[in-house]
């Protein structure tokens, strides 16, 4: 089977964040174990594995995705490197519903070749400053939010752009004050570079020490900064190395997540799950 790697969140190749993407025959997913050794292989954040349902239901894709380590529940920039997949191939052209442990999620492609994701949005639960927090982080949080199941991670802003960068965190000490990890995010401080505020996200418990570009976490994100800010429609540069945008809609319980791929790789994967 043909296998993908695609670089999600960007423009340009090396930069964003990149996913393993294989298109499945139509029988359904093979064994977990399989799977999971795949996306080890790969080794890269995520790992997509698509395959197409008969016609007439809710969706036209079943879809899971797979750190080197461990299943998820949800992710975004994985989901707009499979719908990126599909377009470019000619898997499936037009608007593409996926059916996933989150429910069916819709990618949008635009004549641009931008797509646009529709998720839930993540409901934000006001929480105390855990304790060790900013020890682990290096850097104090102004306030922190739990982001509940899908996202599974703790929600921290901090003071300002320039703290926001110079995060150097204890990774294994980050693993004890969420599901999944840590988001570090500020307002941008200058609106006119082209992003509204910044974030990086940090994933010691599903393998993952830094995320280059994190569409999930753009569903807590987007809620958080659209009320501070005052506007539905927003831009977020995830600060990572590597680098990511992007454009954030809020919809009341879902939001918009709206960014571009580019494929970098393409091969073939010669052992199957038969092999």
């Amino acid at each position: 089977m043909r296998i993908h790697i695609v670089d999600a969140f960007t423009d340009r190749p090396f930069a964003g964040n990149p996913a393993g993407v294989l298109l499945l025959d139509d029988d359904g997913f093979p064994g977990d174990d399989w799977m999971q050794d795949v996306a080890m292989e790969v080794n890269h954040a995520e790992t997509a594995f698509a395959h197409r349902l008969p016609p007439g239901g809710d969706a036209d894709w079943a879809l899971r995705w797979f750190t080197p380590v461990t299943e998820v529940a949800m992710c975004g920039h994985a989901t707009l490197a499979t719908a990126h997949v599909l377009r470019t191939t000619g898997a499936h052209q037009g608007p593409v519903r996926f059916a996933t442990r989150s429910g069916v999620l819709v990618a949008t492609p635009a004549e641009d070749g931008a797509i646009t994701l529709d998720f839930p949005t993540a409901p934000l639960t006001p929480v105390a400053v855990p304790d060790g927090v900013a020890e682990a982080l290096g850097a104090e949080p102004v306030a922190a939010f739990d982001t509940g199941a899908n996202v599974g991670d703790l929600l921290v802003e901090l003071a300002d752009e320039k703290t926001v960068h110079g995060l150097a965190p204890d990774h294994k000490a980050l693993a004890a004050y969420s599901a999944r990890g840590v988001i570090a995010t500020a307002r941008a401080d200058d609106p006119a570079g082209g992003y509204d505020y910044l974030s990086r996200c940090f994933f010691p418990n599903v393998g993952i020490d830094e995320d280059p570009a994190t569409g999930s976490a753009h569903t807590a994100l987007a809620p958080h900064w659209s009320a501070r800010l005052g506007r539905a429609d927003l831009t977020g540069l995830q600060a990572s190395a590597r680098t990511g945008l992007v454009r954030t809609g809020l919809r009341g319980e879902r939001t918009l997540l709206t960014g571009r791929a580019v494929t970098v790789v393409e091969g073939e994967l010669h052992t199957g799950p038969d092999a």
